[in-house]
């Protein structure tokens, strides 16, 4: 994902206009098609296990020396998917001399989280009603 695209993202979500609850409304084509890039991201068990491991990193960040042990692959294919998960916007990196250290970017995963949660207090449609229709 571009920067262009991430800033759209965040300016409208700020503004409340994207990515409403996919409960609370319809998505529409251009957040859809922004949004499946960060899914598209996530599809992946090599990248999200990446993910998981950068977030729940004590300090905050890890060193890709330290993400690399982990699986059996290549470092560039380890960094290829370090690459795809910076593009959707999920992760952030520096390089520090000869290494590079990553840190997860929890404003996204703050959006997906808010896109896919149903607000508090409010009851599960019944199979076959609309959601957030009233009777």
């Amino acid at each position: 994902m571009s920067n262009q695209e991430l800033v759209m993202i965040e300016q409208t979500s700020e503004a409340g206009e994207c990515c409403p609850g996919l409960l609370s409304a319809p998505l529409d084509e251009g957040q859809a098609v922004e949004l499946s890039k960060v899914f598209k991201a996530l599809g992946d068990p090599v990248r999200l296990r990446l993910l998981s491991m950068i977030a729940s990193k004590a300090g905050g960040e890890v060193c890709v020396c330290d993400l690399t042990p982990a699986f059996d692959l290549s470092q560039p294919t380890i960094s290829h998917h370090l690459k795809l998960l910076r593009q959707a916007g999920l992760i952030d990196c520096e390089r520090r001399g000869t290494w590079v250290y990553y840190w997860s970017l929890p404003e996204m995963t703050d959006r997906l989280a808010g896109i896919l949660a149903r607000p508090v207090g409010e009851p599960l449609p019944a199979p076959g009603e609309t959601a957030g229709a009233t009777a």
